[in-house]
């Protein structure tokens, strides 16, 4: 098939990228002509593992192209995703004013029929939305389809390539046959291709990153209460996750969600549900216990170090949300930095692939940079676990004490084996345990 793409974000790159590599035909279209140029010129601008040596050889193989002319990439177009950014609103509601400019020039730029997919998350209602921006412009009919995205960041290739389960929401046979058909390579070992109404295709995203989110927020609650009774989260967390009712994903305790999807999504159906004159007070709940796990760490370094750390240094490991990603969005590490700042500390950082982001985007010289994690540690009054990269799980211990002024650690994400490190004389601040 030919395929456009609207947006050559994480979403629209990804997918982009996959279906070129299925042997389609693909143009990428973004406004960002810097964008545009690096990525003909090879420069992919996310971190995402096995990504740019997709990108490369779909480029060189002639089935992924990139352009920010409407014209081009839309000419013999069968499919056009519509990948571009739905920022949360003032009032918490995703904005969908990105997608309705999108979908206004898809119709005044198509040369056939074309199907018109939602990629990006957006909220119910929005199908409708386009096809009110389309119809004014659109001199060819068209279907609005609902296709909403489950990768993991760091995973996403493989999420994308090897679905467990792809989401389609289509009014008519014809629309659903062409989705159906792009995706049947991907689900060759016979994991399901759903379709549904557009309506409920909308919503299964944000439902499930909502009970996402729920599983976390809930294990972080579960670890506070265990700190409390002396029990340790890590023993709870598999006698609970081998019940195949639950399961063992999304069970870990830390300092907080965070990322492009979960806080953004969360926000969104609680403001869907209060227009709705629902009150979604689980997800509320979730929200906040969220907001408080981001300053936890904080709360323990004030109890170990006293309110006033006025000349204390803090090396943190990680600034990314997650691991085998660049992304900071809502990252925990942004809320911890500030809060260790305002409390007179200064923070040195070292991050595999995030430290770009966070210079440029996010705390610029708010902290310091570390071009190694030992680097980080050397003088440092206390290590911080913020983010849960392998290359951090197994460091030489007795290197980390000689570095650190002080053997203190704070792990935020439960990596270290608590044995180990008090028989070297760190003392040990963990997440429940």
């Amino acid at each position: 098939m030919r395929i456009a793409v609207i947006g050559s974000g994480y979403v629209g790159l990804v997918a982009g990228t996959c279906f070129a590599e299925s042997g389609n035909t693909v143009t990428c279209i973004d406004i960002d002509e810097k964008k545009i140029d690096g990525l003909r010129n090879g420069v992919v601008p996310i971190f995402e593992p096995g990504l740019e040596e997709l990108i490369k050889r779909n480029v060189r193989d002639s089935r992924l192209h990139f352009t920010t002319d409407y014209a081009e990439g839309m000419k013999d177009a069968q499919v056009a995703f519509i990948a571009v950014g739905t920022p949360p609103g003032e009032d918490g509601g995703a904005d969908v004013k990105y997608v309705l400019a999108a979908a206004e020039s898809i119709a005044k730029h198509m040369t056939g029929y074309t199907v018109v997919v939602d990629k990006s998350t957006v909220p119910v209602g929005t199908a409708r939305k386009v096809e009110a921006a389309m119809a004014p412009h659109a001199k060819h009919e068209f279907d609005v389809v609902s296709n909403p995205e489950f990768l993991k960041e760091g995973a996403a290739i493989d999420d994308f390539l090897k679905p467990d389960r792809v989401v389609v929401g289509a009014d008519t046979d014809r629309a659903a046959r062409i989705m159906t058909e792009l995706y049947e390579p991907f689900v060759r070992t016979g994991n399901p291709i759903f379709t549904m109404d557009v309506a409920s295709a909308e919503l299964t995203k944000y439902a499930a990153n909502a009970m996402l989110a729920t599983r976390i927020s809930f294990m972080n609650e579960i670890a506070n209460v265990c700190e409390r009774v002396g029990a340790n989260v890590d023993n709870v967390r598999k006698g609970i996750g081998s019940d195949d009712r639950i399961g063992s994903r999304f069970l870990f305790a830390g300092i907080g969600y965070g990322g492009s999807c979960f806080p953004k999504d969360v926000k969104a159906i609680i403001h869907t549900a209060d227009k709705n004159d629902y009150d979604f007070r689980i997800l509320k709940a979730v929200e906040d216990v969220n907001a408080t796990q981001k300053l936890l760490m904080f709360e323990k370094i004030v109890k170990h170090f006293g309110e006033d750390l006025t000349g204390l240094r803090f090396a943190f490991w990680g600034l990314a949300f997650k691991p085998n990603t660049d992304d900071m969005r809502e990252a925990p590490a942004i809320v911890l930095s500030k809060a260790l700042r305002g409390a007179g500390a200064t923070v040195i950082a070292h991050d595999p692939e995030a430290m770009d982001e966070a210079r440029e985007h996010y705390l610029g010289d708010e902290i310091e940079y570390a071009e190694s994690p030992m680097e980080a540690v050397q003088g440092a009054d206390a290590l911080v676990i913020v983010t849960e990269w392998n290359e951090f799980r197994r460091p030489d211990f007795d290197a980390l004490k000689t570095g650190l002024k002080q053997p203190v650690i704070f792990d935020g994400r439960n990596i270290f084996p608590r044995a180990t490190l008090e028989e070297s004389g760190f003392t040990y601040h963990a997440l429940g345990r």
